[in-house]
């Protein structure tokens, strides 16, 4: 079987991360936007990295703040905190990202990171052309339903393709398990930041790179 498209998680795959820390202060800076100045370290955290509905009306209600509206706060100073990064040269595209280049096959991403976030990376990279699709979230409470280890956002970008078939690049659990609820192989990058990563799923590739991607009989590749 030879792959009708290549799909990608974004932050840790294609872009650097950038480092929680960044991403605990916009969340503090969220919770100060809404007349919280001091909140709890452990809450910051829980609120930072891998929310769910669940999680966020817990910690929200404990504040007597509004679910929604501090979810729009935390997207909003999330997005222009990681743009900062960018700008600033601490996070940038990885070394061997070229390498998607050489893909013979429609391209797409699929990230838990906000739509306006992956879009302003792409455009700032000068990379977009390369993407057919690119999905992030929306800023509301739904999308973190919607998000990994949930398939919905890969099935729209196999629907946006026209494809049925897909090869799923990502660097947690999380994207080996939404690439198996959406019924498509994965392949797992262990990036630096994932050296000592475990998995419960056993991905169809493990790679140390995108170059690696271009060894694979299954992807098409320019000139073979």
């Amino acid at each position: 079987m030879t792959y009708e498209a290549v799909l990608f998680d974004n932050d840790g795959v294609l872009v650097e991360p950038v480092g929680r820390a960044v991403l605990e202060r916009a969340t503090w800076e969220a919770f100060d936007a809404l007349g919280v100045p001091d909140p709890a370290s452990d809450d910051v955290e829980r609120l930072s990295i891998g929310v769910t509905p669940d999680v966020l009306a817990e910690v929200c209600g404990a504040y007597g703040i509004d679910p929604e509206r501090f979810w729009r706060a935390r997207d909003y100073h999330s997005s222009h905190a990681q743009r900062a990064e960018l700008r600033a040269g601490r996070a940038a595209l990885y070394d061997d990202f070229d390498a998607i280049r050489d893909i013979d096959a429609p391209r797409g991403i699929v990230s838990s990171n906000q739509q306006d976030t992956v879009e302003f990376m792409h455009d700032f990279f000068a990379t977009r052309d390369l993407f057919q699709t690119a999905y992030g979230r929306t800023p509301t409470i739904q999308s973190l339903e919607r998000k990994k280890p949930e398939p919905y956002y890969l099935r729209r970008a196999l629907t946006d393709l026209d494809v049925d078939s897909a090869l799923f690049v990502g660097d947690s659990e999380s994207d080996l398990l939404a690439a198996r609820n959406a019924g498509l192989d994965a392949a797992f990058v262990r990036r630096p930041h994932r050296e000592s990563y475990t998995l419960s799923v056993t991905p169809t590739y493990e790679l140390d790179g995108l170059t690696d991607l271009l060894s694979l009989d299954d992807v098409p590749v320019r000139g073979r």
